[in-house]
């Protein structure tokens, strides 16, 4: 697949495994796609840059959002809540990445307008498979909204 050569996409990791966080960064980068990551560690933060308040009064709106839904501080769910509730921030697609399969996630989050969920497998051959169909898909085919 060619690079894109379009302004970069940028990208809100919400997600506290830091072996996650590397993994999602390694494919992205091996994938060569012209974007940029900025991660939060826990739900705080991601409204933090969400909103751009404190320390991050400067980071760019992201153009697709990867968000776990068991974070320290503030739960997935209640970002994700916050997000589809906020009018400046509801059109950002958020792609639930998660090691939960509990099918009542799968449907609260899609009744909080969550626009794509996808279970993390265990395995890391099937984990890097996932990460390259997102990056394929949201990066690749998917025309996001213009920030």
């Amino acid at each position: 697949m060619s690079p894109r050569v379009s302004n970069p996409i940028e990208i809100l990791l919400v997600e506290d495994n830091p072996g996650d966080v590397r993994l999602i960064k390694e494919v992205f980068k091996d994938a060569k796609i012209y974007n940029a990551m900025q991660v939060a560690y826990d739900g705080e933060a991601a409204m933090e840059i969400l909103r751009r308040e404190g320390e991050y009064a400067d980071a760019p709106s992201p153009d697709l959002i990867l968000l776990d839904l068991n974070l320290p501080k503030k739960d997935g769910r209640e970002v994700l809540r916050e997000i589809k509730g906020d009018k400046c921030l509801k059109c950002i697609p958020v792609v639930i990445l998660t090691t939960s399969n509990a099918e009542e996630d799968l449907i609260e989050t899609y009744k909080m307008n969550a626009n794509c969920y996808i279970t993390k497998p265990v395995d890391l051959d099937q984990f890097i498979n996932v990460v390259e169909s997102i990056e394929n898909f949201w990066l690749s085919i998917v025309k996001l909204p213009s920030r």
